[in-house]
């Protein structure tokens, strides 16, 4: 279950951070950042639906959690730089978050049922 909320949440959190880029002129840099990370969350969430093996799911997750922290750093810099507003902000930085939890969720509950199964 927590799969499907996963993905369907990347996907709709994708769609706004490129929408979000669209409206940022000026700092390519950043937007082309910005835009890499967001989008690759979902992209390795979708991935590690078809893992070969449970540690390779778990590796996934882990790539997916480790591109919601580069998002996470991101909108920071863009928000205390006056490039995003501070609401616009607050308010993806919330989904990332949301997400960013469920991704950890997942990868205990993942490394949880290994060691139950090595044990």
């Amino acid at each position: 279950m927590a799969e499907n909320k996963l993905a369907d949440l990347s996907t709709s959190f994708a769609i706004c951070i490129l929408h979000l880029t669209e409206n940022i002129k000026g700092h390519y840099s950043l937007s082309n950042q910005l835009e890499r990370s967001g989008t690759s969350i979902g992209a390795n969430i979708r991935e590690a639906k078809y893992a070969h093996s449970r540690p390779d799911f778990i590796a996934k997750l882990q790539i997916a959690l480790k591109e919601c922290y580069e998002t996470e750093y991101w909108l920071e810099i863009a928000w205390k730089a006056g490039i995003l507003p501070e609401n616009t902000a607050k308010n993806i930085l919330h989904d990332c978050g949301s997400i960013r939890r469920l991704l950890i969720a997942s990868i205990n509950t993942a490394k949880s049922k290994t060691q139950k199964e090595e044990s």
